[in-house]
């Protein structure tokens, strides 16, 4: 049995574990923040002078060639931010109105919103214990129980609705186990739109994430590896794809010198110029940040080496994870332990989190269908989430 006695105890010994990884400061550490160093002032400073700041200039297209080149796509399209890149994707893959799209529960609220915002409805599936992510054994146990294939795909046999696509997320930068979900996908003939909002920079078997699925999609929000402000993108091998979401964001304007001509109800989507200069100087740091994010974790796995009770989540085999937040993971028999933890941490002036509320215990998700979440249900109770901003590489 976990005492009170006992709970603050290991509370207290987190403490002094993180404090030696992330060094001492007489402010509030924070949990990630974006970092300037590179030429951000000089490419923002550009569009200023210039006058281009808005949704003309010429830095959106080197964004976007540089974006795709570094994920290993033969496409990008820019966005504003993460969701409508999501949003968009799911679209014009073929999701509509009166569909059902598989996801984690253990989510961000923006993966769901994003299913909802393209009139679907979301189907909440487990998460693997060892990613954190969507679990391909438990969706193609609850898709044996569950789906069955009629004459435009996956049917749910409870509500009669379509199973339009299944969308993985890779959380905190970990790889989702992409090559059993995407036998799933053939054998039941359900696209994948990847979430890799998180994971810029990780690979799975050495393929970026986000180059998996008919599409994938990113995040630049300011917590994110690299910030744009705000800002998303879309990426793809499909040409016509990438050339119908460039149409859809870009308000459906047609082509023309001067006139203003739209062919149908599209989206301002665009990223602004200004946003996307900032977005270039990032990227060119993107390598070196992701070397300093995997000492951060490196570092944690040493300080918590032996400790009991609780691990730090680490890459699987024939994953490179961009380690984006450093999560810690109790013992299941430790699990009433993590609110003293997080109150000990932030007491201290160090941030840390939990992790989101899972997706089905949210009023807008409250009756959406749901396999069994057993395995997200116990992670959502265990795991928080520690200071992980690259120049904590550099902390004494």
């Amino acid at each position: 049995m976990i005492t009170e006695v006992n709970s603050q105890r290991l509370a207290e010994d987190i403490v002094r574990r993180v404090r030696k990884v992330v060094g001492k400061s007489k402010d509030m550490i924070p949990l990630h923040i974006p970092e300037f160093t590179g030429r951000e002032w000089e490419l923002v400073k550009n569009c200023l002078d210039t006058g281009w700041v808005s949704y003309a200039g010429s830095y959106v297209d080197e964004f976007e060639k540089d974006l795709a080149e570094f994920c290993g796509v033969k496409y990008s399209v820019a966005v504003v931010n993460g969701t409508v890149a999501l949003h968009i994707a799911l679209s014009i893959c073929g999701v509509s109105h009166g569909d059902e799209v598989l996801l984690p529960a253990l989510t961000f609220v923006a993966t769901a919103n994003a299913v909802a915002h393209a009139g679907a409805t979301p189907h909440f599936v487990d998460a693997c214990e060892e990613t954190l992510g969507l679990d391909p054994k438990a969706l193609r146990h609850h898709l044996e129980e569950t789906a069955t294939m009629g004459p435009n795909g996956a049917v749910n046999r409870k509500t009669g609705r379509r199973i339009a696509a299944i969308v993985p997320m890779h959380a905190f930068g970990f790889p989702v186990d992409m090559e059993p979900l995407l036998e799933l996908s053939s054998e039941w003939n359900i696209p994948i739109v990847e979430d890799s909002t998180e994971s810029l920079g990780s690979t799975y078997r050495g393929r970026p994430c986000g180059s998996f699925g008919l599409m994938g999609t990113l995040s630049f929000n300011g917590n994110k590896i690299i910030t744009t402000g705000g800002g998303g993108a879309l990426l793809t091998d499909n040409e016509a794809l990438a050339k119908r979401a460039k149409h859809l964001t870009t308000t459906a304007k047609r082509p023309h010198r001067w006139e203003f001509f739209h062919d149908e109800i599209a989206y301002n989507y665009r990223l602004p110029n200004i946003n996307a200069a900032l977005g270039c100087a990032q990227l060119e740091q993107l390598p070196s940040r992701i070397e300093a994010k995997r000492r951060v974790a490196e570092r944690y796995a040493v300080a918590f080496a032996d400790l009991n009770g609780a691990r730090i989540l680490k890459e699987q085999p024939g994953s490179f994870a961009n380690y984006w937040l450093n999560a810690l993971i109790f013992d299941h028999d430790r699990a009433t332990t993590r609110d003293a933890v997080l109150a000990a941490l932030n007491d201290s002036g160090l941030m840390a989190r939990p992790i989101w509320t899972l997706m089905h215990r949210l009023p807008m998700y409250a009756d959406a269908p749901r396999a069994d979440l057993t395995v997200s249900e116990s992670l959502a109770s265990r795991v928080i989430n520690l200071p992980s901003s690259a120049y904590l590489a550099g902390a004494t």
